[in-house]
C-alpha cells in the first residue's frame, strides 16, 4: 500500500469503538505515533462518510457517529481511498511503442480492479465490532 490511511483510520476508529468516549485528535496521534494533523486529515474524511462525529476546540473531541455494529471494514476502507490512494499502486508510464509497453497498464488496471473489489466484498463481511472484539 502507498500509505497508511486506512491502517489509520482503522485505529482510529478500533480506539474510539473501545473507549466508547470521546477523544482527542492529539490522544488518538499519541497511540498511533503520528502527528496530530494525520489524525485530522482521516477524522475529515471519516466524518464526510458519517462514520465520526467531530467536535472542535476546547472540551471537543470524536465519537463513533453509530455504534461500531453498524460500521462495516469496507465503509472504512471506501471512505479513505479513492482512485490516487487505492491499495494497489499507481501505474507505470511505459513506452507506447512497445508490444507489451503499450497494453500492460490497461491489463495491470483490470488485475487492480478485480483484486480490490474482492478486498472490498471481504472488507464488507466484517464490522467494526467484530473487528475490536479481538482486543479483549
Amino acid at each position: 500500500m502507498n500509505n497508511v490511511q486506512f491502517a489509520t483510520a482503522i485505529h482510529i476508529l478500533a480506539m474510539l469503538a473501545i473507549q466508547k468516549s470521546s477523544l482527542s485528535s492529539a490522544k488518538i496521534a499519541e497511540s498511533i505515533q503520528v502527528d496530530p494533523a494525520i489524525v485530522r486529515k482521516s477524522l475529515r474524511l471519516l466524518g464526510a462518510k458519517d462514520l465520526v462525529v467531530t467536535k472542535e476546540g476546547k472540551g471537543g473531541g470524536t465519537l463513533l457517529a453509530k455504534p461500531a455494529k453498524d460500521i462495516m471494514l469496507s465503509d472504512v476502507y471506501l471512505a479513505v481511498t479513492d482512485n490516487s490512494t487505492s491499495l494497489l499502486g499507481r501505474l507505470n508510464h511505459p513506452d507506447p511503442n512497445c508490444f507489451t509497453g503499450r497494453q500492460i497498464n490497461l491489463h495491470i488496471t483490470n488485475l487492480y480492479n478485480f483484486a480490490e473489489n474482492k478486498l472490498i466484498k471481504a472488507l464488507g463481511e466484517t464490522n467494526l465490532e467484530a473487528f475490536t472484539k479481538q482486543f479483549e
